[in-house]
């Protein structure tokens, strides 16, 4: 009797929650805009190409993916390409701005989300294209154009040899008013505030070294008992409306590791920014949420929505944490973010993403190269 009273109990305050989080769901509004055409993917022109390669040096592949780009352009009769280190000081912009002085065809990020980001920030609407070389944790961007994040010599293949299609990007201000600071920084994939930030920034640096994008369940399992925070949204310059919510996520594209579309209507080059606000205040909204997101129920449930949106403004009376693409930003107490449709060129496969790590279509001599090299490590 006990058992069933506790069941009961639980269930009746679950569901008491759900229809408060219903209610607060409710109360956000916006117009709907019909979603934009889907950039084609065009063959890379043929011919001799400059090559630039803006490498992270702290990664442990790193010099075998230097020789492996280097072999690869002299294998296609072109000269060597300009090799550039990022620093702590300079992440990747500085490095990519010299190449583009330099008069390059396709800048190579050979790092993290970090350092994709920051060559990122350097080429938006600059005629050299942006090729993938995947050396970090989670390699976002990767995993959502349908490259072989898995498969260096495949990436770099397509970064050479592949096709081009536009991407759009993100730009967000981050603003804390306790600290009298701000900033602007670009993100290609995912933006948020709350709970997702708050894992990124204590995720263990050892255990993703060793275990990967896995490290940051250990820390989710850390913070899930946290409390709902209150903060104010507008989308597309609406009054601003206030929900409490454990994260807010501003999504460019929508794929995560494993395969998880969180964002499953996400389109990376449609002119919008897709708003995701999630609400969950128990376990069990926890339990709801994750199954309608490995699932794909395509159904509404009261403790996540989704929105889109060209900008998004939030409020947050105390300073809360935020990430972008999976890096630690900092805390913050307003952020903007805007879409900057189209500003990317990006060396893509020549079909539609597909399952992470694909790896149909890879050439036998790049892939064998690759083996060898690491073999010798």
């Amino acid at each position: 009797m006990r058992r069933k009273l506790l069941a009961g109990t639980a269930a009746a305050s679950a569901a008491v929650a759900s229809l408060q989080s219903y209610w607060s769901v409710r109360r956000l509004q916006q117009t709907r805009t019909p979603t934009a055409s889907v950039h084609e993917p065009m063959p890379v022109a043929g011919g001799h190409q400059r090559v630039a390669l803006v490498l992270n040096p702290s990664k442990l592949q790193a010099d075998i993916t230097r020789a492996l780009v280097e072999q690869a352009c002299s294998d296609a009769g072109w000269e060597p390409p300009l090799v550039l280190e990022t620093t702590i000081g300079d992440p990747g912009t500085g490095q990519a701005e010299r190449a583009l002085d330099a008069g390059v065809d396709v800048v190579i990020a050979a790092g993290g989300d970090g350092t994709v980001r920051a060559v990122a920030q350097a080429l938006a609407h600059r005629p050299a294209a942006l090729g993938l070389l995947p050396l970090g944790t989670g390699n976002l961007l990767v995993r959502n154009l349908g490259l072989p994040y898995n498969d260096i010599a495949g990436c770099l293949r397509l970064a050479l040899h592949g096709y081009e299609r536009r991407i759009d990007m993100a730009r967000i201000t981050l603003r804390n008013d306790s600290t009298h600071t701000s900033s602007e920084q670009p993100f290609l994939v995912m933006g948020g505030v709350g709970f997702d930030a708050s894992v990124v920034a204590d995720a263990k640096q050892d255990l993703k070294d060793k275990f990967g994008w896995l490290a940051y369940s250990e820390a989710g399992v850390r913070h899930l008992p946290g409390r709902r925070r209150r903060i104010s949204i507008s989308l597309d310059g609406q009054p601003p409306q206030s929900r409490k919510v454990r994260s807010l996520l501003v999504a460019n594209c929508g794929k995560l590791p494993a395969g998880v579309d969180f964002v499953p209507n996400a389109m990376i080059d449609d002119g919008y920014l897709d708003v995701v606000v999630l609400s969950p205040r128990s376990l069990v909204g926890w339990t709801w949420m994750a199954a309608k997101i490995l699932l794909r129920h395509s159904g509404v449930i009261p403790v996540i929505s989704y929105y889109r949106a060209r900008e998004v403004t939030v409020w947050s009376g105390d300073p809360i944490d935020t990430q972008l693409d999976g890096d630690a930003s900092g805390s913050t107490t307003s952020l903007t973010a805007r879409v900057d449709p189209g500003a990317l060129m990006v060396r893509v496969p020549a079909s539609a993403p597909g399952p992470s790590g694909s790896t149909s279509d890879l050439p036998s001599d790049l892939q064998r190269r690759w083996q060898r090299l690491l073999r010798r490590s």
